[in-house]
């Protein structure tokens, strides 16, 4: 007797049609949704990992703006903290900058005097 894979392809069929919202149960739209579904998951996938990149950009964007202010680049402001042993990342300092001006340039001061030395 030839088994009947009725239930499980339905699920599959189900599952497929509910992310792909508008499209009703019937063979060519199954297709159709089948084809959407793939390609938005693809872009949801790469869009996650530009998001990341454009997060990291805008980071640097204001640490640089703000420490361009102190009278100095990123890349050298960079460079200092790191010679001065201090150790915070991209965000943290970006974050440092957009609320806590003062603070920033303290921050600035002694990249300063860690390069100068």
């Amino acid at each position: 007797m030839r088994s009947n894979s009725a239930v499980p392809r339905h699920r599959r069929v189900k599952k497929i049609l509910k992310k792909a919202k508008g499209f009703k149960f019937g063979r060519k739209r199954h297709r159709a949704a089948a084809e959407l579904v793939l390609r938005s998951e693809a872009y949801a996938y790469k869009h996650r990992k530009e998001k990341k990149r454009t997060m990291k950009n805008l980071w640097v964007l204001r640490i640089n703006a703000a420490a361009r202010t102190g009278g100095m680049k990123y890349s050298t402001f960079v460079n200092g903290l790191k010679k001065a042993g201090v150790n915070l990342n991209s965000k943290v300092l970006s974050q440092i900058a957009f609320e806590d001006i003062a603070t920033f340039n303290k921050l600035v001061e002694k990249s300063k005097s860690a390069i100068s030395n």
